[in-house]
């Protein structure tokens, strides 16, 4: 690489062998002459969605008040992060009904109805996060980002009447092509600094050194050399970040050679705690944020009807026979700790988010990330009153610290224009919106 400019291209590259490793926006990238360099860097929208399986306890979900400074048990974990939070209650998937898993999964990007079918010809929506990549996904290395946490090949338990594709993919690209999410941590890293080609010829190029970053070494020393010290010191972070994370895939993949047991339930060479895998996949969205190699993330934490258990925090029984817990308040307790076990999992991704500077702003200033669920009560299979929030920071004009009660079911596509709207995508309509959500954002600038 060789620097010819008094700034750098936004769209910086260091080059390897067979692969590229995208920069964090630096100072260096805004030009001196320019009246911006003395403003805060124009943010770079990125759009998030994170989806929860099976519902929860709305009980335990909902805030007692119309701010979050008293938390719901669910909730807690986002005390640190609670003025960059927004929960919404009464949103509903009308078109989610008669009421199935199949349908929570599908309809939740998509608010749009499932044809029932089994065999081939599903039929569905182009969902919002897949609108949004036609758009704010042009200038990326990846439109949008596909991932989850289980390993669809051994997956076949799926809703009478629904093909398996509404059930395992989030996100389509048209109403006829669902698109598949990666589970593996070793694939995401590829398809994050690999130069092109196969996967095969990706995967081989990378593994002929012993690290990513040993094919850069030449181009970052030189690189450093030109940089202001600010901006050494953020490539630096990048860069232990970017090793951290692949020597957590390395250790993983040791961890199953040396294992002669197989799960399963787990692609071969993730972390074997499943916190350690959300982590690790929430670290990729991190790394793949920064670099700016993708600005649409969709992102499932488990599929629903999900039987895995989760003994890390105590709870044995299978998630799916839990959710159907026929108001036994035990089963109903149990359910409500895997719920919280995940809200706390995206929270100390909110907090990372919060903590990598981008611009003169973080990462979370400038992002928007919806979580939630296509379910209400799972025992019921109902979707109405959604356990759904809003996260982001201050140049999304997110009001945070807030909860939104709307007086009788609202659209959660509402919800979903609304995110396109401040993201920059226009449309007059998205599947049943009726409108969008007032109050969630401060105006636009003019």
């Amino acid at each position: 690489m060789i620097i010819t400019k008094k700034s750098l291209p936004r769209r910086t590259f260091l080059r390897g062998l067979g692969t590229t490793l995208a920069l964090p926006l630096l100072d260096a990238m805004i030009p001196a002459s320019t009246a911006w360099a003395k403003s805060p860097a124009k943010p770079v929208p990125r759009l998030g969605f994170v989806f929860m399986p099976m519902g929860c306890d709305g009980s335990r979900w909902t805030p007692p008040g119309d701010t979050l400074d008293q938390l719901s048990p669910i909730l807690e974990s986002l005390a640190p992060v609670r003025e960059q939070v927004t929960v919404i209650s009464n949103l509903e998937l009308q078109n989610a009904y008669p009421g199935s898993h199949a349908t929570s999964n599908s309809a939740f990007l998509s608010a749009a109805k499932a044809k029932l079918t089994e065999s081939t010809d599903y039929f569905l929506g182009t969902t919002v996060d897949q609108v949004a990549a036609k758009q704010i996904g042009r200038e990326t290395q990846l439109p949008s980002l596909e991932l989850a946490m289980d390993l669809l090949q051994v997956v076949g338990q799926c809703d009478n009447g629904y093909a398996c594709a509404y059930q395992n993919n989030l996100s389509w690209s048209s109403p006829t092509t669902p698109l598949p999410a990666e589970a593996h941590p070793r694939i995401v890293f590829e398809s994050l600094f690999g130069e092109g080609g196969s996967t095969a010829e990706r995967r081989s190029a990378l593994r002929k050194k012993a690290s990513l970053l040993d094919s850069f070494n030449a181009d970052i020393r030189r690189l450093q050399r030109d940089l202001g010290a600010g901006d050494r010191a953020r490539v630096g972070e990048y860069l232990d970040t970017v090793r951290e994370v692949e020597r957590r895939i390395q250790k993983a993949e040791r961890d199953a050679v040396q294992n002669p047991l197989r799960d399963l339930d787990r692609p071969v060479g993730v972390p074997v705690a499943y916190a350690d895998h959300v982590r690790l996949m929430f670290d990729l969205q991190v790394l793949a944020m920064q670099g700016d190699v993708t600005r649409v993330i969709t992102f499932q934490l488990a599929r629903e009807t999900s039987n895995r258990t989760y003994p890390e925090i105590g709870v044995s029984d299978p998630h799916h026979p839990l959710s159907h817990h026929g108001n036994d308040p035990e089963k109903i307790a149990r359910m409500a700790k895997i719920n919280a076990f995940h809200v706390s999992l995206f929270a100390e991704f909110l907090g990372k988010l919060k903590a990598t500077q981008d611009g003169e702003g973080s990462l979370l200033d400038h992002s928007l990330l919806l979580y939630g669920s296509g379910i209400g009560n799972p025992n019921i299979h109902d979707h109405t009153n959604l356990p759904i929030l809003v996260a982001g920071g201050g140049a999304t004009g997110l009001k945070g610290n807030r909860h939104l009660r709307h007086a009788r079911p609202t659209p959660l596509a509402n919800l979903h224009l609304t995110l396109l709207d401040r993201v920059g995508v226009r449309l007059d309509r998205f599947a049943d919106s009726q409108g969008k959500i007032d109050g969630l954002f401060t105006p636009l600038p003019i």
